[in-house]
């Protein structure tokens, strides 16, 4: 395989498991400057939700189990991933249940994805349409929402992002002393190769570990957080306006490269999940504590001591 080495922050998409092509991007919002949570040093990536119009990012609200973000109707927003690791981590973005690089129902394998490199930092925009544009994400009515308006309603409210570890290079064999040597293990070193080198396949079915989420202020919750929350997901109160989804927004510029990336498993090293609605229906849900009003002071009848008879008012 050849791999195009992209001249800056690298995103990456693969269109099929067997040779899992990416796309390199150069990041939009790559000047923005976050304050990071204290995050646990198993976590590959940190995701932050940012208004786009200010360049601050969304608090992030914690209730039975799940994070969530207030949006402002109309407002667009960036998914800003972070990479922790030492090493490229491929980044498979999901909006409302959908893929946001192919469109397609969102699925954690690595398929289509962002590839970042050690340390980097890419806030993604919007919905790609080529390698050049993307199509802006904004808070919308959920009638409005790109999973409605194609007909694919059942999970808006959610961004997902499912994070995976890239394989380890394959070792080199030893090289031969003298030119008898070389012939008789010339034949063996190759077959060796040509086994180890075919990538591993996706499994039919992935089943995501058990385990608890981590309790912590981190943005990030585990791979088996998703599957705990999927198998016992909480009745939600009814909002008290229609909910938040993603719409799909005027077209902008993002440039891309592609690379390639090939996971190191089929299955997601570490899935982040984040829940958005307005404002008023976490409120009215109880994921936001509704601010209480200032206590006014009492009037006193008698605020001061005598001083002799009232004065004129001042002149008008």
């Amino acid at each position: 395989m050849h791999t195009i080495l992209p001249p800056a922050p690298a995103s990456c998409r693969a269109r099929k498991p067997r040779t899992l092509h990416a796309l390199a991007a150069w990041a939009l919002l790559a000047s923005i400057l976050l304050g990071s949570l204290p995050a646990q040093a198993s976590q590959l990536a940190d995701v932050q939700i940012i208004d786009r119009s200010s360049g601050q990012r969304l608090p992030l609200y914690y209730h039975q189990g799940e994070y969530w973000v207030a949006g402002q109707p109309g407002s667009s927003y960036a998914v800003d991933i972070n990479n922790r690791s030492r090493g490229r981590i491929l980044a498979v973005l999901s909006i409302d249940g959908i893929n946001a690089i192919s469109g397609q129902a969102a699925a954690a394998v690595p398929d289509d994805g962002y590839v970042l490199g050690s340390g980097q930092q890419w806030a993604i925009a919007g919905w790609r349409k080529s390698e050049q544009q993307v199509a802006a994400f904004y808070f919308s009515h959920s009638e409005d929402a790109y999973a409605a308006r194609t007909g694919r309603p059942r999970d808006i409210g959610v961004i997902g992002v499912a994070v995976f570890r890239e394989r380890a290079p394959l070792p080199q064999p030893p090289i031969a002393r003298n030119s008898a040597a070389q012939k008789s293990t010339a034949p063996a070193a190759e077959a060796s190769i040509a086994d180890s080198a075919a990538p591993a396949m996706p499994s039919a079915s992935v089943q995501p570990p058990t385990a608890a989420p981590a309790a912590s202020a981190a943005l990030s919750a585990s791979a088996a957080a998703e599957s705990r929350q999927a198998s016992a997901p909480a009745a939600a109160p009814t909002p008290v306006a229609p909910r938040l989804g993603t719409g799909h927004g005027a077209l902008e510029r993002s440039a891309t490269r592609t690379t390639e990336f090939h996971s190191a498993s089929s299955s997601p090293a570490q899935i982040i999940r984040i829940r958005y609605d307005s404002y008023a229906n976490l409120v009215a849900q109880g994921v936001i504590r509704a601010p209480q009003p200032a206590v006014q002071p009492a009037p006193r009848p008698f605020p001061a001591s005598p001083s002799g008879y009232v004065p004129d008012p001042p002149a008008y």
